[in-house]
């Protein structure tokens, strides 16, 4: 049996390739609206950050993603993306790795 290529892409905030399914896409689209991806299927510029609540805090206080996406980042932005990200950690602990 042939084994399955794992998609990888580039942790912004580790600066480490991981599995796609380890990570949350951000994305940016043409007017400028930044939102979360879970499905990965969004149109326009995407941004891979980990599923670490304590990353997305030193995220916050960097301006990594504004530094990424070329804009603006809302801290109500930062607050969903910090309680998306909060609440996949806490499923992957309680239901293992899907």
């Amino acid at each position: 049996m042939k084994k399955r290529k794992i998609p990888m892409r580039k942790d912004l905030l580790t600066n480490t390739m991981q599995p796609k399914k380890e990570l949350v896409r951000v994305v940016i689209d043409k007017e400028k609206n930044i939102s979360v991806d879970p499905t990965g299927k969004k149109p326009g510029r995407g941004a891979y950050v980990s599923l670490d609540p304590n990353k997305i805090q030193e995220a916050k206080s960097k301006g990594i993603l504004e530094k990424s996406l070329g804009a603006q980042v809302s801290e109500q932005f930062y607050d969903e993306l910090y309680q998306y990200v909060d609440h996949q950690k806490a499923r992957k602990e309680l239901f293992g790795d899907k």
